[in-house]
């Protein structure tokens, strides 16, 4: 009895290491967008910090303007850093979604290789069992003709 073996196998590996490849860019992505995330969050709590002690140099008393003023600098450029933020989350939003699809294009192939393979795989083992059958039948009807009949009364 020979063993099935799949034509397309290498292609079928080549697949798989392509999806492979795909879902870790995904990946990559997404911690990516994890860390900017995490940027954002501690900018928007620098800016929270800034405007709070912002409030306290302002308050009724001796005023520091300089101290004022180095606040609110700080606080322009957190709000600059927080927008270029945003947009670097817009841009990779965008490249999660491309890759995404990308990964969902690789399953896809690959699913499709994998069913062509089941398909042949349960072909021959259709195609087998058939030749075993007929291989039984054709053994059956040898020791049939060799063996005499007997007669009966």
């Amino acid at each position: 009895m020979s063993q099935f073996r799949f034509r397309l196998e290498s292609l079928l590996k080549l697949r798989v290491a392509t999806r492979d490849q795909r879902r870790e860019e995904l990946a990559n992505a997404y911690r990516a967008d994890r860390i900017l995330q995490q940027r954002e969050e501690t900018v928007t709590a620098d800016i929270a910090a800034t405007k709070r002690l912002s409030k306290t140099c302002s308050e009724p008393g001796p005023i520091q303007v300089d101290q004022l003023l180095q606040t609110h600098r700080y606080e322009l450029v957190l709000v600059a850093q927080l927008q270029q933020i945003h947009q670097q989350r817009q841009v990779l939003t965008a490249e999660i979604e491309r890759r995404r699809q990308t990964l969902v294009e690789a399953d896809r192939e690959l699913r499709i290789l994998e069913k062509l393979r089941e398909k042949h795989a349960h072909d021959f083992a259709c195609q087998e069992h058939k030749a075993d059958i007929r291989a039984l039948d054709e053994i059956a009807l040898r020791s049939r003709r060799a063996t005499p009949e007997l007669d009966v009364p």
